[in-house]
């Protein structure tokens, strides 16, 4: 089994669920990435740079794209909770894939050029 496998396996329920959501949706947009543990969360590295990291909570999903692309898209997180670095995504509703998908990209832009 996989870091991140084993690393989801140790929740519940909707956490669970949605962790492996994020995980599969992740595998998919960035297939060529590195997968691995890294501050006790899930990451995916390209080029040896991490691009994303995700972890889960009681209540939410919490994803860390770095601060750059919240910066760039907050008009799109107003919905989410977020800080400098971080988005809560609510266990209760779908992941934004679109949300998700231009953090991701906007990341890799500024990161591998």
């Amino acid at each position: 089994m996989s870091e991140i496998l084993t690393y989801i396996d140790q929740f519940e329920g909707k956490t669970k669920t949605q962790l492996l959501e994020m995980y599969r949706g992740l595998q998919q947009i960035l297939p060529d990435a590195v997968e691995c543990i890294s501050y006790k969360m899930p990451c995916f590295k390209e080029q040896n740079e991490a691009i994303i990291y995700f972890a889960g909570y009681k209540n939410h999903l919490g994803f860390y794209p770095t601060s750059k692309p919240i910066e760039a898209l907050k008009h799109r997180l107003a919905k989410y909770k977020h800080s400098k670095g971080a988005v809560q995504f609510p266990l209760d509703e779908p992941l934004p894939w679109a949300i998700i998908r231009e953090l991701i990209e906007y990341r890799l832009t500024f990161t591998l050029g």
